[in-house]
């Protein structure tokens, strides 16, 4: 579901900007906060509460899955088994999307190489063509592995989430915003989803960094291009939540991605077009509201000629 006030920030382990986005849009009162990505680890949000003043209140929804897990052991079997299928899906694509993104690699190197003119371009076109069906097919392929899951076991009338759920929506009505910290990507966002929690929001404003910045768009797309076993291709990993539309999310892209390198960088810009591919590192803010983005100064995008641009430039 599209919101209509979200907030994607930098990293804030090290310069939190958090406080400043929250006084900026004015909000008062009680902060729910979601810290599921850190796992084991949810509840060491200390200096989350202090950097926002005390206002906050954790929603513990990686201690709620685990309590889910424990009073319903069918449906964590079946959460189980829908993630070993997620998995598999994963290495399938992944094996198609290696030979996919090689070939558009060395079509976009041969750009600039002399007796290619007139004929290289039709070439790439169909190389980030084929890259972008693929990723398309993946997409669909793991919404229907969702909705599948949704339609047979119903998670959110299962009477021990249907708990946490009320407990959730209570928290949530008496809070101004709501903050999602970051972690491990694919725990937070199952957490987020299996409560659904998002749907429990109002009209609150959702600020979001790291993972989170991730998980609120329409794909969550993996990266790195330094990996330890060499260069890797970005992956899309997963259906988001969708509080926000025409958005790539990159969090701590001056560490992960190879932003020199005008190749890589005009790949993934033209293989993810029209979304902003936004390079989200430190001190950087990208607001969504009513429909549009705008991004604060030194924000900026991945653009398809290879180079870095602030957002909306």
């Amino acid at each position: 579901m599209v919101r209509s006030n979200v907030v994607l920030l930098g990293p804030q382990r090290l310069q939190p900007t958090l406080k400043d986005a929250v006084d900026s849009l004015g909000v008062r009162g009680r902060i729910a906060s979601v810290t599921a990505g850190w796992e084991e680890r949810e509840r060491e949000d200390q200096e989350l509460a202090a950097h926002l003043h005390n206002r906050t209140y954790n929603l513990g929804l990686f201690e709620r899955t685990e309590d889910v897990y424990r009073c319903d052991p069918e449906l964590a079997t079946a959460m189980r088994a829908r993630h070993d299928r997620l998995r598999k899906l994963q290495e399938l694509y992944r094996v198609r999307l290696s030979h996919l993104m090689e070939a558009a690699r060395e079509l976009l190197r041969r750009e600039s190489l002399p007796g290619y003119a007139g004929l290289i371009e039709p070439e790439v076109r169909g190389a980030i063509d084929a890259v972008r069906r693929l990723d398309d097919e993946h997409v669909q392929r793991v919404r229907e592995v969702h909705v599948e899951f949704a339609q047979r076991w119903k998670p959110q009338e299962r009477e021990h989430v249907a708990r946490h759920r009320r407990e959730i929506k209570d928290v949530l009505d008496s809070s101004s915003a709501l903050c999602i910290a970051g972690g491990h990507v694919a725990i937070l966002l199952n957490r987020l989803r299996l409560f659904g929690v998002l749907d429990l929001l109002r009209e609150q404003p959702i600020l979001a960094w790291s993972a989170g910045a991730m998980v609120v768009t329409e794909r969550v797309v993996v990266f790195h291009d330094r990996p330890p076993q060499g260069a890797g291709d970005a992956e899309v990993l997963e259906v988001g939540l969708s509080a926000v539309q025409g958005v790539v999310a990159l969090p701590h892209a001056d560490k992960r991605l190879h932003l020199d390198d005008r190749t890589r960088v005009a790949l993934f810009a033209r293989r993810f077009e029209p979304a902003v591919c936004a390079a989200l590192w430190p001190c950087t803010r990208m607001d969504w509201r009513d429909g549009r983005w705008s991004g604060q100064s030194g924000t900026r995008k991945l653009t398809t000629s290879g180079e870095l641009l602030e957002v909306g430039a």
